[in-house]
């Protein structure tokens, strides 16, 4: 008995705020806890392996209502969207019409597109509160990768444009050897990934507005992720094992130390930030000083670690070291040094393929499989959101259910 009452203790505290008497008496609330628990477990089954029909039904209804609502909120907003419209149509004009000024709309839209694609980028790979798709190790990373390779084998990083940044050739005045630091390769990538550092800043934003959200109107919040961090802090002072540790730990940074908290946080590779919008909005920790925090940590001081990090370990020496090391290993070393020595063989062929060249050699196994991952984990974010907006609308009908019997 004293189990079961301790079992019924934190759900009495929660259904107990909302829950309205009905003819004299309150809903148990260990029948209602189990009834959630079931509602969640059958959630989890609606995924495209497992349930595709329903899966895909219940995907394109939640699609549906995210664009009414998206829509009714930019109806709210006719300014902004009317401010928005007149200088799409002012750019478009200045796009359109001739004149000397063309080459400055084209720097422009060339910048301005460029920038956008790794914001988009990193907005991806932290808005799935660590269920996106990881760009950096599938976009960013090769990227500086490439262009440090490129940069010691050119002696240059005056790559002509175009064709890069979608495709990297030494110049055809080359540098002199030893003419490249580590700070001219940083300065060459600074701007896509300090942008794809603003973009997983951006991915945050979400979890904080959420959790604001719930704080100032003292409803109870419609997100598992925000119902799991007030029952870790409800027993913060019983927690044993080291996860929910670690989290109270970033938790109490956060709250106590305010912005130099967040921004400590932000600042090196941490899983565990995804509780940071959290915590912020549920103390109601001012926006600017969270985003603030956030973008100066991620966009400046971590992308500045993940760049020295690629751009030191493919580093013409230590790439060089890497493929002699793999020729040591017995029996296998031979076998797999021999596909990699011929890889970067044909990268440097293609760095000094000037046009009209003829075709450099086609791509051996090793690019065939890399490429082949990024689509596989391409089509997996791509369900991974399907399955998510999916169980999103199964959890709306649930929760509506819920209100209907309150209402009874």
């Amino acid at each position: 008995m004293a189990e079961n009452g301790a079992d019924c203790e934190l759900p009495q505290r929660r259904v107990g705020t909302t829950k309205e008497q009905q003819n004299g008496s309150f809903a148990d609330p260990c029948s209602l806890s189990e009834r959630k628990q079931r509602d969640k477990e059958e959630r989890i089954t609606l995924v495209l392996w497992r349930r595709p029909i329903v899966t895909l039904q219940y995907f394109f209804l939640e699609a549906l209502i995210d664009l009414k609502e998206w829509t009714l909120r930019l109806w709210q907003r006719s300014g902004m969207v009317l401010t928005v419209l007149v200088l799409f149509t002012f750019f478009s004009m200045a796009y359109s019409i001739e004149g000397t000024h063309q080459k400055y709309v084209q720097y422009m839209e060339k910048k301005f597109l460029w920038c956008a694609y790794w914001v988009g980028l990193g907005i991806l790979s932290s808005v799935g509160l660590g269920t996106g798709l990881h760009t950096f190790l599938l976009y960013l990373g090769p990227h500086i990768a490439s262009v440090t390779l490129a940069a010691y084998e050119c002696g240059s990083i005056n790559f002509p444009e175009p064709p890069y940044p979608d495709k990297i050739i030494c110049p055809d005045e080359e540098g002199a050897e030893g003419t490249i630091s580590l700070w001219t390769i940083i300065s060459k990538v600074r701007l896509e990934a300090c942008m794809w550092g603003a973009g997983t800043a951006i991915g945050e934003l979400p979890p904080y507005f959420m959790a604001r959200a719930a704080r100032l109107s003292g409803a109870d919040p419609d997100d598992e992720d925000y119902e799991e961090f007030e029952e870790m802090l409800e027993h913060a002072q019983t927690a044993q094992d080291f996860a929910t540790r670690a989290k109270l730990a970033v938790q109490n940074m956060i709250q106590k130390v305010g912005f130099f908290g967040i921004l400590a946080c932000a600042s090196i590779p941490n899983p565990l930030f995804d509780l940071a919008g959290i915590t912020c909005g549920h103390f109601l920790v001012p926006f600017w000083t969270f985003f603030g925090a956030t973008l100066i940590g991620k966009a400046i001081i971590k992308m500045h670690i993940q760049k020295l990090f690629v751009i030191i370990t493919f580093s013409k020496h230590i790439v060089e070291q890497m493929v002699s090391l793999i020729g040591a290993i017995p029996a296998v070393g031979p076998l797999l040094q021999k596909p990699f020595s011929e890889y970067l063989e044909s990268q440097r062929a293609k760095l000094h393929h000037k046009a009209g060249e003829g075709t450099p050699a086609g791509e051996n196994w090793l690019s065939w499989v890399f490429e082949k991952v990024v689509i596989i984990m391409v089509c997996y974010f791509v369900c991974s959101i399907i399955n998510s907006m999916a169980q999103s609308y199964a959890k709306r009908n649930q929760q509506q259910k819920y209100s209907e019997e309150k209402t009874k």
